[in-house]
């Protein structure tokens, strides 16, 4: 399909055959319709890039794009009003299949074939970092969410003190800061003998980490112990486990894939880490149901951090919908259980929109990234505001301690529960936080 529902295929997987060729039908109407009255004056198209894994090790964090996509395409079917005009829109969206070499280089596609006017780019280092380092070279304005921001600006050659050297490209969510908040918030609400095991991996992620989030953690009166990087795809970690049997470890943190969790967890129960464990709170995995739901009973009250869940009190400003209505909308249209990246995909929408529509002239990609950097909105994951630091293209995001606990009287096995709220007060605290072994 061409217009806006180039990659439509995609969003197959929460749409019934049936359902999908109805919709994609009515939305090309919608759009021919259009084409001939809010458009048929200009004839002016915008180009907006959209770039995440949807399969691969990955894959979790693009599993819900395809309806947040849906929505915004139906929510643009009339076009974008900005600088007095209205604009066709098209979304060029693709999918990195979790390869950071294959991201880049859909970014210069995108760029030098279709002449995109903005790039957003959503979900790890794996896919953001390259992208971003495309798009500064090619000078188009680029927008991201969901990593953290110092292994975005700082893991892309930034250094601390210096300007910035990026002109080009934004970052906006949360830090090592939202992260020390909410791990001390959340770690504060259960006895332990502050002794930390973490994991953290020889990546960005992972380096950003040790060097930013480690210190704090000491500084606040945690040990960390701490067996050096390990390398994404190790397989055997008796070596790790068997330090942290040896040094007493209450509370487990770790940033990795899934798979790799999901292998070093396996390995702790089978080892007897596990059941020393107060506190089990991952980041990078442990985000989505189904990478809870794969580790079976291993996986109740694994401690998580939300960067958007359905609790948070605001409204998407591109659809319009709230968080419940938003997660309850993914599950009736796909049958699955919803996730905290649909609000921030949709969060991703919402800036990048928003920014078009300040732009003086949505056509000028310096006008585009001056818009970027005096952004001042709040998305449906909250504020984004990047005239307030904490350095030059960047603004600062919540994340929110959470847990997986059993579900009752629902249809799905688990119940994603906020538990703290440091970060961010105006999201409601709905639980008390339970022990890995309570």
């Amino acid at each position: 399909m061409n217009g806006i529902f180039r990659n439509g295929k995609l969003n197959a997987a929460s749409l019934t055959r049936r359902s999908f060729i109805v919709s994609a039908a009515a939305g090309s109407a919608a759009l021919a319709l259009s084409g001939r009255t809010a458009f048929a004056q200009s004839g002016d198209t915008l180009k907006v890039g959209f770039i995440s894994p949807r399969t691969g090790p990955l894959g979790g964090f693009g599993e819900t794009d395809g309806y947040v996509l849906d929505l915004a395409r139906k929510a643009l079917a009339n076009g974008l009003q900005a600088g007095g005009k209205s604009w066709k829109v098209e979304i060029l969206d693709q999918d990195t299949q979790s390869d950071p070499s294959r991201a880049g280089q859909l970014a210069k596609e995108l760029i030098n074939n279709q002449a995109i006017d903005l790039m957003l780019a959503v979900s790890t280092p794996e896919t953001i970092n390259p992208v971003a380092d495309a798009c500064e070279a090619a000078g188009i304005p680029c927008l991201s969410t969901v990593m953290p921001w110092e292994a975005w600006y700082f893991g892309r050659g930034a250094k601390p003190g210096a300007p910035s050297p990026f002109k080009w490209t934004y970052h906006f969510g949360f830090g090592v800061e939202e992260f020390h908040k909410a791990y001390v918030s959340q770690w504060s609400l259960i006895e332990t003998n502050k002794k930390v095991g973490v994991m953290y991996p020889n990546d960005a992620d992972g380096n950003a980490i040790r060097a930013h989030l480690a210190p704090a953690l000491a500084k606040s009166g945690f040990t960390i112990v701490d067996p050096g990087a390990y390398e994404t795809g190790t397989t055997d970690f008796s070596a790790q486990i068997a330090l942290f049997r040896q040094e007493g470890v209450e509370i487990f943190n770790s940033f990795p894939i899934p798979p790799d969790f999901a292998a070093f967890w396996r390995q702790a129960a089978q080892q007897g880490l596990t059941q020393q464990i107060k506190i089990c709170q991952v980041a990078k995995t442990g985000l989505f149901p189904s990478d809870i739901e794969a580790l079976g009973d291993l996986g109740l009250n694994i401690g998580s951090a939300a960067y958007w869940h359905k609790a948070f009190p605001y409204k998407s400003t591109l659809t319009g919908v709230s968080g419940t209505e938003l997660a309850d909308g993914y599950e009736t249209a796909s049958g699955k259980q919803w996730t905290q990246q649909l609000g921030a995909s949709l969060a991703l929408l919402d800036a990048g929109f928003d920014a078009l529509k300040a732009s003086d002239d949505v056509k000028s990609k310096e006008a585009v990234a001056k818009a970027i950097s005096t952004l001042k909105t709040t998305t449906i994951a909250g504020k984004v505001d990047f005239t307030s630091g904490p350095v030059a293209n960047v603004s600062a995001g919540p994340i929110i301690g959470t847990q997986w606990v059993k579900a009752e009287g629902s249809k799905f096995p688990l119940d994603y529960v906020v538990t703290e709220n440091a970060t961010d007060p105006n999201v409601p605290v709905g639980a008390k936080l339970t022990a890995y072994n309570g």
